[in-house]
């Protein structure tokens, strides 16, 4: 029995060796299965796609002849438009000439009489200013008080000069007293 069970032992692992590798295969064999179920739908979504692209190409190769055909009229308009805005850009430039010249006779004319303006304002000025001097001179209501000034100066001068000669009496006085006591000075000492 040892020997069959000997025997035995080495049989079994291929058994198992293979229901592993059909495990295996029937892993992959689905595993391929789902991978041609995918290919298959991105197939089915392609193909559905290529439809699609294909009826838009045909759709947009209308739209292209329609566009052309709008762009032929648009280009001849646009020449037209071209031919239009030359005559009209030679127009504005003769307008443009005439509008400059207009603008620096107008510019003459605004200085000449700015100049006038200021000649007059500065005379203006001048005539307000010896208005106010002669009005100030000469009114009547200002003599009072320019008397009554000239003689509060008249009283404030010979204040002063009273104060002058007070000082100047005071030291003629001193010079005096100090040339005595000089002499008296001299004397004792001889």
């Amino acid at each position: 029995m040892s020997e069959m069970g000997g025997g035995d032992l080495p049989a079994e692992p291929k058994v198992e060796q293979l229901m592993g590798k059909l495990r295996l295969l029937q892993r992959e064999k689905r595993q391929l299965e789902e991978e041609i179920r995918h290919a298959q739908s991105v197939h089915d979504s392609l193909r559905k796609e290529l439809l699609d692209l294909r009826t838009e190409v045909n759709n947009l190769e209308g739209v292209h002849k329609d566009k052309e055909g709008t762009c032929r009229k648009l280009q001849l308009q646009c020449e037209e438009s071209e031919q239009d805005f030359d005559r009209q850009l030679n127009q504005n430039k003769t307008s443009e000439k005439l509008l400059e010249q207009y603008r620096c006779e107008i510019q003459e004319v605004k200085l000449k009489h700015r100049k006038l303006r200021m000649r007059f304002e500065n005379q203006l000025l001048q005539l307000i200013e010896q208005h106010k001097q002669l009005d100030y001179l000469f009114n009547p209501k200002r003599v009072p008080d320019e008397l009554k000034k000239a003689e509060d100066k008249k009283r404030q001068l010979l204040s002063a000069e009273q104060v002058k000669l007070a000082q100047l009496h005071k030291l003629h006085e001193e010079f005096e007293e100090a040339k005595k006591q000089k002499q008296l000075d001299a004397m004792m000492h001889e």
